[in-house]
Formats: C-alpha cells, structure tokens, sequence
C-alpha cells in the first residue's frame, strides 16, 4: 500500500475553508470539485498511456494517449458523487462506475445497498472516490469487490483521512497494488467514528441537508 499526503499550499487552503462550518453547500461543492481535480492530478501519475503518431500544424510527432481499457471511476455514494466532476475534468475519457454503501451508525460496519459496475474489471485501473477516509469499513469493502471483479491496481482519492482508517486500509488490502491519495491526515476519530478535526458530515454539507 502506498500513501501520498498532497500538502500542497492550496490544496490546504481549499482544504482550510471547506472545514470551515460556515462555509455554505454551493461554495463547499466548488471546493470539492476543485480539490479532486487537484488530487487527481497526484492520482494518476501511473495512469497507463500508449503511444500514438500525431500530426502537428509543423511536423509528424509520437505523443501518447490513455491505453485501453479506460480508467474507471467509481465514486462511492452518496458523498462520493460530489467528487466525480473534479475526476472528469482531469480525466474526460474515464469510464464511470457506482457503488452505493453506507455506514450503520449503531455498528458502524459497512452495508452494501447498489452496484453498477462492469462485470469484468480485468486489467482496469481503478479510482475510487470518497471524501472521507474514518473507519475505512466502506473504502476497504469497495476495494475488496474491485479486486476480486479483476481491477489490476485500485487508487483511493479521500480529501481527509483519520489514522485509524488508513491503517485499517493496510490491513485490508495486504499487498495487493494499492494507492492512497489525500488532502491531509487528521488526528483521529471521535467517539462517534467521525473524522476530527475533519469537516463534517461531507454528504450533507456537499447537499445542503446539514442540520
């Protein structure tokens, strides 16, 4: 498992104002779409590519382009859709797959409620998306079924994580070939399981149903 920590300075600050409890839902979905196309960046580094023969206005040239099959994109909803124009932006030519799991707020376990996935991930990479990285209970599951459908190698984009959750995600993956990219690494979880300092209930705030 691979860990990178974006500590870029507007990553931060982005990151800084969207903790913020003030800052209202429009101005929070902006600062999320901005911060995944800032963290995909980092993401897709090994993004696979091939080489193509092109034609400039000047000369001949060989450039590249993403190799087949595409990378796909699975955002984990809800939260996990707020975060799926920023991956686009970067990357028009993904695939986009979703998975639906949320977290029993008595056991704090992951429960599986939608899949539309290919069938056959077989030599895909992957990018999953989901803004919060606390227990690691749905990122682990999801990865796990990415894994066992063929995914080749799974990369998680979270905008904050909890120590606890990354070191869960260790334990999950074993070594199997995957990334984790972030915005920051938080202090811990409280006792509720939630991210702290972090930013929320991402969801509710990306949704204007925060209380």
């Amino acid at each position: 498992m691979r860990i990178h920590v974006a500590d870029h300075p507007l990553i931060t600050h982005k990151l800084t104002v969207l903790r913020d409890k003030t800052t209202p839902s429009p101005t929070f979905r902006q600062l999320v779409e901005e911060l995944v196309t800032l963290l995909s960046y980092e993401a897709t580094r090994e993004v696979r590519v091939e080489p193509i023969d092109i034609e400039t206005p000047v000369a001949p040239t060989t450039g590249v382009q993403i190799s087949s099959p595409r990378p796909l994109a699975v955002p984990i909803i809800r939260a996990g859709l707020g975060m799926l124009d920023g991956f686009v932006k970067l990357v028009p030519s993904t695939q986009v797959g979703f998975i639906g799991i949320q977290r029993n707020e008595d056991t704090l376990q992951p429960e599986t409620y939608a899949k539309r996935l290919p069938e056959d991930l077989s030599n895909r990479q992957c990018f999953v998306l989901d803004p919060m990285l606390a227990t690691g209970g749905s990122l682990a599951a999801t990865v796990d079924y990415l894994f066992e459908h063929g995914a080749q190698d799974v990369t998680a984009i979270c905008l904050v994580a909890a120590p606890e959750g990354i070191e869960a995600m260790r334990k999950a993956v074993g070594d199997r070939e995957f990334t984790l990219v972030v915005g920051a690494v938080d202090a811990g979880l409280n006792e509720r399981g939630y991210i702290t300092p972090g930013l929320g209930d991402a969801g509710d705030r990306l949704y204007g149903t925060a209380e």
